[in-house]
């Protein structure tokens, strides 16, 4: 038995089990497992300059770190991994894998082993869709380690995120059946959208989170056969032991990882796609997002997260971790997306209360909220905030964060206050088609079907922005700072028209639709301009996001 020595708490650590869950016994103290220990940067401001002024100007004037440059200049120290190493000897465990650019050791053994080393509770809680292993109160960590440590992931193996993907009802079963719902296929919504002419993503990488599911090669031949595109080339990457594995059913994960696939396959067919599968824990989302940023053989310049939840479901230390770890992406050039969520200002949460997504309440993620769009012919007839709450097809989410606070891009967009009084990150910061009743046609599990939500927005997205990337043959990577800027902020359809509850679309930036969805075209041609500046400010007169007073 080690020594014991003084302990801290591990900054932000605490968690609680999950509502409505309930205690069935202890963990098998024998079982193994493998935690994810997430470590501080290499550099410091003394060092190397602050990641935040990497990479400032218009995209082709940007000097982005390679992966190799930022793994030596920014990746785990050397010291502390030697650290790590030996507080896991004390205590039994075993280093299976280091990655300083990911800043993360991976150490496993024994759930007693581990419940000793971090000085945790762990049991097993029942809640509706089977049993997990939670955690109770803090994680406490060597005082020499105070500091080093940033984050630990896996000790909990609760779910962490759901999809954000809306399956259309059909007609005869819909509440409030709209006889205006039209589909569309994903190269309709881009010619609406004016993506660029002449690019298609060649030489771009698109990667794909997704947290379960899996889809099958005989339905991307079949989807993409039916719109004459040849397939683009889509490789499987497994995370934390996690792999392609279709359930077989189109209203499951299926349909959020074959939507994603085929949505960006769609607009950007000559990209190559990257699905990073991972396990639905804190863990495996933090590892498949640092898996597919330090990626160096797949490269991806486009990550597309389609999963997320209520920033109150995640704890402290994994919204810093996340928030850190798409930091380093802005540094290398790599443009992280996520989908705002699919059920309004609440965004699902217990409470009821005005709320918004993580990963997308990140200053670092480009926000992708949804919209109801009606196309004639190629153009756009009508677009407007995307709210179905009454029909039970959800909305879009968006509002204030109450854990980031306003980052400097969005100074100027009359961000209302978050619900606590917190002057926060506004969320999001574009937008897309994404109610299902304008949905996108797509196969999944064999199954011709009609999907929607914010899900398909972030790999929309993905799309344009590698096609952009191909144009300008270099990556944009941090795009949010340019967005706010006057020549690029009046390239996006502006969304005046509805509200997702507690907010309301307006004139400028809005906490439904953010700046609004895209012209490609003329978004390309903005970010081609020497005048794409971050200090550059907006013409716009943006008006301060109308609050709907409840009923």
């Amino acid at each position: 038995m080690p020594t014991r020595e003084k302990l801290v708490e591990l900054q932000g650590s605490e968690r609680s089990p999950l509502p409505g869950s309930r205690k069935v016994g202890p963990a098998d103290p024998k079982e193994r497992i493998e935690v994810t220990v997430f470590l501080r940067r290499g550099s410091s401001p003394k060092q190397s300059p602050p990641l935040e002024k990497t990479g400032q100007g218009p995209p082709t004037q940007r000097q982005h770190l390679s992966r190799a440059k930022f793994a030596a200049v920014h990746g785990a120290r050397l010291g502390d991994i030697k650290k790590i190493r030996a507080f896991a000897a004390q205590y039994g465990l075993k280093v299976v894998a280091v990655s300083r650019p990911r800043r993360s050791v991976i150490l496993s053994g024994t759930i007693g082993a581990f419940t000793r080393a971090f000085s945790v509770e762990l049991n097993r809680y029942e809640l509706a869709g089977g049993i997990s292993r939670m955690r109770t109160g803090t994680i406490q960590i060597p005082a020499q380690l105070d500091g080093i440590i940033e984050g630990v992931f896996g000790l909990d193996n609760r779910s962490q995120a759901k999809p954000h993907f809306r399956i259309r009802q059909s007609a005869a079963n819909a509440v409030n059946a709209k006889a205006s719902s039209s589909s569309y296929t994903a190269t309709e919504v881009a010619q609406a959208y004016n993506f660029p002419a002449g690019t298609n993503g060649t030489g771009q990488t698109i990667g794909i989170v997704e947290l379960s599911g899996g889809y099958r090669a005989a339905d991307l031949n079949s989807y993409f056969k039916s719109l004459g595109i040849a397939t683009p080339k889509v490789t499987s990457v497994s995370v934390d032991g996690a792999t392609n594995s279709p359930t077989g059913s189109a209203s499951g994960p299926d349909g959020e990882v074959e939507l994603d696939i085929e949505v960006a396959g769609a607009v950007a067919p000559a990209s190559q796609i990257a699905v990073y599968f991972a396990p639905n824990t804190d863990q495996g989302f933090l590892d498949a997002l640092t898996t597919a940023v330090h990626d160096t053989t797949l490269k991806p310049s486009v990550v597309s997260i389609s999963w997320g939840g209520p920033e109150s479901t995640w704890t402290q230390q994994a919204l810093n971790a996340f928030n850190s770890a798409c930091e380093d992406a802005s540094t290398i050039g790599v443009t992280i997306l996520a989908a705002s969520g699919d059920d309004g200002s609440t965004d699902g949460a217990s409470s009821g209360t005005p709320t918004v997504d993580f990963p997308a309440s990140s200053p670092f993620v480009l926000g992708c909220g949804g919209t109801r769009l009606t196309i004639s012919g190629n153009t756009i007839s009508s677009e407007q905030v995307w709210n179905d709450l009454s029909a039970g097809e959800g909305a879009t989410g968006g509002g204030v964060s109450e854990f980031f606070a306003l980052p400097s891009y969005q100074q100027s967009s009359n961000v209302p206050k978050a619900p606590n009084g917190f002057a926060g990150r506004g969320v999001p910061d574009v937008a897309g088609d994404a109610d299902p009743e304008t949905g996108y046609s797509v196969l999944v599990d064999g199954e011709q079907t009609v999907i929607g939500g914010t899900s398909a927005v972030a790999p929309l997205w993905a799309g344009l922005l590698a096609r952009i990337n191909q144009s300008l043959g270099t990556s944009v990577g941090y795009l949010s700072p340019l967005l706010y800027t006057s020549n690029v902020e009046n390239t996006l359809h502006e969304i005046t028209v509805g509200n997702n509850g507690n907010y309301s679309a307006g004139p400028g930036w809005n906490a439904c639709t953010g700046l609004g969805s895209p012209n490609g075209t003329a978004l390309l041609g903005a970010l081609n301009s020497k005048s794409a500046k971050q200090s550059a400010p907006s013409k716009r007169k943006p008006t301060r996001a109308k609050r709907k007073k409840k009923s």
